[in-house]
């Protein structure tokens, strides 16, 4: 990562993946960070093969793994295989080292749907091992202090079906959360300055990590998916919300409500939302709105008009983000069924009408490949960075 890509992610937030040694006094922690973020991103490396990936030196790297080993979290998995012409020359085979990926389970939330909760343990690799949902009342979200009960009743069904010692509790919610987990504002959950975070920390006596359920998502993507730079994840649900990664770091905004762009004005002549305002993408791409113009639209044709016009939409909203931001990828998550195909095929289409082709040109718009498991991985990834410092 270049100096430039450092100072980007640095304004936009702390580096997901360690990658620079730092001053004296934070060196340590961080630089177990590093050695532990370059064995899960390739595996299978010596001590050397560490040492020189880091810039860290060998006596620094054996003292660290000697830590790591120490704690569960690297194991050493025996000597490099060399053919026998090379072991006469080199003498005693390396030995490799990896990330124990068993080691210890992470409990993963995700309280952005619509008729249920879910939740899945997930081991230090985002494998989902165990998964449960709780159906919610009537299939519609729960407020206030029944949303927070039948969120311990999911966590505390999880921790009996854990397999390893948990790292941390991951939580994605609906809603703009801010940096110490505490929900702002949740309307579906009727949620108002909920401090989701410190309250599930206090019950369990576990580290926790809440988040937006959008900036899990994009999370996910980066840490698990197939993101390749710049990302923004868009997410497609009960509502619709997003999630941004610039230059290695997540993206929050002032407010903590960077990718809020559910309630961006597509139609000023459009269908009042429950924002107040009236034409907001969500009136148009939200699951429910779809669902409503689906049914009563008589013809093959006329639905894919209505996923076709929902995706011009959708292009609208986007466009002006892909002109300041420069994004290499735009990734949308929610149900295929309605997003992939016509929706998509006309928001690229929009989206590519709407920005120069110097830029957009270079820019890809696809389905992610995480399924409906996406912000539960994204939780899992997010108790990763903030306890050992890698994703």
């Amino acid at each position: 990562m270049s100096a430039k890509d450092v100072t980007a992610a640095r304004t936009a937030g702390r580096l997901l993946r360690p990658s620079e040694k730092v001053l004296p006094e934070h060196a340590r922690v961080h630089n177990r960070a590093l050695v532990l973020q370059t064995l899960y991103g390739s595996g299978r490396q010596s001590r050397a093969d560490v040492a020189r990936s880091t810039g860290l030196t060998r006596v620094t790297v054996s003292d660290l793994v000697a830590e790591l080993m120490a704690d569960g979290l690297v194991v050493e998995l025996g000597p490099r295989e060399t053919p026998p012409s090379e072991s006469v020359q080199r003498g005693k085979p390396a030995i490799l080292l990896d990330i124990d990926r068993a080691s210890f389970n992470i409990i993963g939330i995700d309280l952005g749907g619509h008729s249920v909760f879910r939740g899945a343990v997930l081991d230090l690799a985002g494998t989902v091992l165990h998964e449960s949902e709780l159906p919610l009342p009537n299939g519609v979200p729960e407020g206030g202090a029944a949303a927070i009960e039948r969120s311990f009743a999911l966590v505390e069904g999880l921790i009996g079906a854990v397999s390893a010692p948990i790292l941390g509790i991951g939580v994605g919610s609906p809603g703009i959360v801010d940096a110490s987990g505490t929900v702002l504002s949740a309307p579906n959950l009727g949620w108002q300055h909920e401090p989701l975070q410190a309250r599930l920390a206090e019950q369990f006596s576990l580290p926790v990590a809440v988040m937006n359920d959008a900036n899990a998502a994009v999370l996910a993507e980066h840490s698990f998916g197939e993101a390749r730079g710049d990302l923004m994840v868009v997410t497609v649900g009960q509502g619709v919300g997003s999630g941004l990664v610039l230059g290695g770091g997540q993206l929050f905004g002032s407010h903590h409500a960077a990718g809020e762009i559910g309630h961006v004005v597509v139609d000023p002549d459009g269908e009042p939302c429950r924002c107040g305002k009236s034409g907001c993408l969500e009136t148009w791409l939200a699951i429910p709105r779809l669902q409503a113009k689906l049914e009563v639209s008589a013809t093959s044709a006329a639905r894919d008009e209505v996923l076709r016009e929902a995706g011009r939409r959708l292009g609208i909203a986007l466009a002006p983000i892909v002109g300041v931001l420069d994004l290499d990828e735009i990734v949308l998550s929610g149900p295929a069924s309605y997003l992939d195909g016509a929706l998509i095929e006309a928001a690229d289409a929009t989206l590519r009408a709407r920005t120069m082709a110097a830029f957009s040109g270079q820019l890809t718009l696809r389905m992610s490949t995480l399924g409906d498991d996406i912000v539960l991985r994204g939780a899992a990834a997010a108790v990763l960075s903030r306890q050992l410092g890698f994703s």
